[in-house]
């Protein structure tokens, strides 16, 4: 009787313990997955199109805007644009006019046969967003007529890129979003450094309020 009494009240300590494992787990097992794919909630490049008018290189950090621009050149190069259009303040800090300084270091650094079929878009120093630089560069598209579009950013920047872009065309113009590396993000294993997971949390604020809320930014 005595045994029996003490299996019995044994019995329901070992199903509480059942209990609280299964919900660890799976709370470990989602966890787990969310860094595995969160990183790759930022970035949805398009494929390539076989041909278009041009590659239009977004603004970003000094270490982004190399990438977008090697992006933009490379295109350039495979003869998949007949050009590309380069995002650029007015002016410099220091008042000097941006787009011959601009080209001189294109010739430099690609050649004067690719720098030749690059066109400069100059914006307002009011410009520190993603949206305002989408309807800043629609002009610009609209005077040279192009209609099929290819726009290099950063492959974290890519699925918010895609929203803004996909509502700011407004002449019929078809546009297809191209990532390039970035020094500031990787995809795989994002939470490992601390630059990468920065850029990871400023980036997903935004595409959710983006969703949410078609926030400027």
């Amino acid at each position: 009787m005595d045994g029996s009494r003490t299996q019995l009240q044994h019995k329901p300590g070992g199903s509480g313990l059942w209990a609280g494992f299964w919900p660890a787990v799976v709370l470990l097992v989602l966890g787990f997955c969310f860094l595995h794919w969160a990183g790759f909630l930022l970035v949805k490049s398009d494929p390539l199109p076989a041909k278009a008018d041009v590659a239009v290189a977004l603004q970003g950090s000094i270490s982004a805007q190399s990438g977008r621009l090697d992006g933009a050149m490379q295109l350039l190069r495979q003869n998949i644009v007949a050009r590309a259009l380069v995002s650029v303040p007015k002016q410099s800090y220091w008042g000097e006019s941006l787009p011959p300084v601009a080209r001189k270091y294109l010739e430099t650094r690609y050649g004067s046969d690719l720098a030749t079929r690059v066109d400069f878009c100059e914006t307002g120093t009011e410009i520190d967003s993603t949206e305002q630089e989408a309807a800043a560069l629609q002009d610009c598209i609209h005077q040279h007529t192009w209609k099929s579009i290819v726009v290099v950013t950063s492959d974290y920047h890519t699925r918010r890129a895609g929203l803004i872009w996909g509502k700011s065309v407004n002449g019929g113009e078809r546009v297809w979003i191209h990532g390039v590396a970035d020094p500031d993000f990787q995809a795989r294993g994002w939470w490992r450094t601390r630059r990468y997971a920065k850029t990871w949390f400023f980036e997903f604020l935004k595409l959710s309020w983006q969703y949410l809320f078609g926030w400027k930014g």
